[in-house]
């Protein structure tokens, strides 16, 4: 089966000729479909808000959690490895075959570089705002230790996501990669 349109139009207690008239799409079409036609542009439109779903829903691509799940962990590798938080999961991400794969370890990786940049821009600040406000307490240490413990947390309500919602917790808008 190359999509899943029979399994969401059963799934709704749907005919054939119903879901064809729902989608504004010929019986015919539906049936070419639901025998293993080739879902995509107009048609794959159509029939997606037909039956209410995404449109990536209807076709049979599987998402191998176990490997995003490790690429999500191989982020704190930025304990042992300077910039590990990005290279290890680049390698994961792009050794991988499954294009979801590849879709979720670029989104992982895109909150990383993020997360890296915005870890340096504070570090560089830090000592200027401690002296500008003449702190006696190390500014420099307090960052680094709450940016570290943001990015572990990050890690942690995506894994969590993952095995319940099979998508991540955090998200970047803009995408890096």
């Amino acid at each position: 089966m190359k999509n899943k349109v029979k399994f969401h139009r059963e799934k709704q207690n749907l005919t054939q000729k119903e879901l064809a008239e729902k989608s504004g799409l010929s019986l015919r079409t539906i049936q070419r479909i639901e025998n293993g036609n080739t879902l995509k542009g107009f048609t794959l439109n159509s029939i997606s808000e037909a039956l209410e779903v995404d449109a990536e829903d209807l076709l049979n691509k599987k998402i191998d959690l176990q490997k995003i799940r490790i690429i999500n962990i191989s982020v704190l590798s930025f304990f042992i490895i300077p910039f590990g938080n990005i290279i290890v999961p680049a390698i994961l991400t792009f050794k991988s075959k499954n294009e979801k794969t590849k879709s979720f370890g670029k989104e992982i990786v895109s909150i990383q570089i993020i997360w890296t940049v915005i870890t340096c821009l504070s570090l560089i600040i830090s000592p200027l705002l401690q002296r500008l406000l003449s702190i006696n307490i190390p500014l420099l240490y307090i960052f680094l230790i709450a940016l570290v413990c943001i990015n572990v947390f990050i890690v942690y309500k995506n894994s969590i996501y993952l095995t319940s919602k099979s998508k991540l917790y955090i998200s970047p808008k803009i995408r890096l990669l």
